[in-house]
């Protein structure tokens, strides 16, 4: 009997289920044992994006060239919003395509428990793994977008527009990590709370666009009214979609203080949500 105990206790298990865990055992380990579940889940999400439309993946591509038009039409030409020297579609261009990837990651990732609540409730793999593959499947669609604005980037170098792109473009994958982190940890903690407050839900897509304007994505933030300066600068976006303009067309400023606010933010708020969604996930099939 003694030696059958010894045995068992010898055996290596591809899964261990433990009654109690801490909150800060985020199972990151097997988030990467299930990387292959992650890859079909990306793979889905783009494609069913595109499918059964007439316009397939071209819709990458309709929604910030429509954007920008609309933007171009009504901010600068309309209401002669500066875009400091920069051309106009370029530059609500650059805010749009880096504006799209933290909305999405964060409007798709609030809704996870809500939209997966059946799968969840079925069978056994890391939470985590769904929001990871809306952040992977966006960062697919913003990769379409992002070829779209170096497209028309270059054309306006080669017509001869005073487009400068700095040193500051090796910031891009600090940018957009930093993107990424912000909307999925935002993501999470709202996604964490709609298992009780279902009016949460209807709220975000409100509030989404209601940020947008708190954002220099439609002016420079040197544009903005001096008294809401230092307020829109708090946002963490705001030195983030800044950066990524001046970088890639030298329009705008570097604020190295909203930008290292930016990242801190970013890394704070998505370990907050790791954090949120690890304590509720254990409990939310019996409330959602």
């Amino acid at each position: 009997m003694q030696k059958t105990a010894e045995k068992i206790s010898d055996e290596k298990w591809d899964l261990e289920i433990k009654p109690q865990a801490s909150l800060f055992n985020l199972h990151l380990k097997d988030v990467w044992n299930y990387r292959d579940l992650l890859g079909l889940l990306v793979r889905r999400d783009f494609v069913s994006f595109y499918k059964q439309t007439i316009f397939g993946p071209l819709w990458f591509f309709i929604q910030p060239v429509f954007t920008t038009i609309i933007f171009t039409f009504i901010f600068s030409n309309l209401a002669g919003i500066s875009t400091e020297g920069a051309p106009a579609p370029l530059f609500y261009m650059a805010g749009t395509v880096a504006w799209n990837y933290f909305a999405d990651c964060l409007t798709k990732t609030s809704t996870v428990f809500r939209d997966n609540a059946n799968i969840f409730g079925k069978v056994y793999f890391p939470r985590l793994i769904m929001p990871l593959s809306i952040v992977l499947s966006n960062l697919v669609r913003f990769g379409v977008q992002f070829l779209l604005f170096i497209l028309l980037l270059v054309y306006y170098m080669v017509i001869g527009n005073n487009i400068q792109p700095n040193g500051f473009i090796i910031l891009f994958p600090v940018i957009m990590l930093s993107m990424a982190l912000l909307g999925l940890g935002l993501g999470l903690i709202i996604t964490a709370m709609t298992t009780k407050y279902r009016d949460l839900a209807f709220l975000v897509s409100f509030g989404v666009q209601l940020l947008m304007y708190a954002t220099p994505v439609i002016y420079p933030l040197s544009e903005a009214p001096e008294k809401y300066r230092d307020l829109i600068a708090l946002n963490p976006l705001s030195g983030l979609v800044e950066t990524f303009r001046y970088g890639f067309i030298g329009s705008g400023h570097f604020y190295p203080g909203a930008f290292l606010f930016s990242l801190t933010t970013s890394l704070v708020v998505f370990l907050l949500g790791l954090i949120v969604f690890n304590r509720v996930e254990k409990t939310f099939v019996d409330t959602v």
